[in-house]
């Protein structure tokens, strides 16, 4: 007597289906995690940014040429009577942030949306918006370097 059995190997449907769901959880958390990093990441770049904007806020108030000793057009990305302005440094945390351009004296109006920076004679202050909704990390010219939920609006300090 002869049996002939037929024995298949592999995997059943229910076995597949287990193991692609069990991936596809392991995916979603991954992707959560990456996405909590590139912000983390972006938010670094803007703080990184405007605090090296402070440096040169002060390199700007000691080096003028012309009119010594003013923050006056402080905010100008390019050169400002012999030293560069800070704006540089504000246009490459808007950048980080995602931005592709920042206002210059409440010019658009500032908010916690818009990357902005304000100059006057005696001081001058920035804001980008992180990643955070409704958050901006603010610097000025008194040193101050925060994470803020209010915008600095025309004014030229931080809260």
């Amino acid at each position: 007597m002869n049996s002939n059995k037929n024995f298949k190997s592999g995997f059943t449907l229910i076995e597949l289906l287990v193991v692609v769901s069990i991936i596809g959880i392991l995916a979603s958390v991954v992707l959560v995690a990456l996405n909590n990093a590139k912000n983390k990441g972006a938010d670094a770049g803007v703080k990184t940014n405007l605090r090296n904007a402070i440096s040169q806020g002060e390199i700007l108030y000691n080096t003028r040429t012309a009119n010594k000793n003013t923050y006056t057009d402080a905010c100008t990305d390019g050169l400002v009577d012999g030293a560069n302005g800070v704006g540089s440094f504000v246009l490459a945390a808007a950048k980080a942030s995602g931005l592709s351009s920042y206002g210059i004296n409440n010019v658009p109006p500032a908010s916690t949306t818009v990357a902005t920076c304000n100059d006057s004679p005696d001081a001058w202050a920035a804001e980008v918006p992180l990643k955070t909704a409704g958050q901006v990390w603010c610097v000025d010219s008194t040193g101050k370097s925060k994470q803020e939920a209010v915008s600095i609006g025309a004014g030229t300090v931080c809260a």
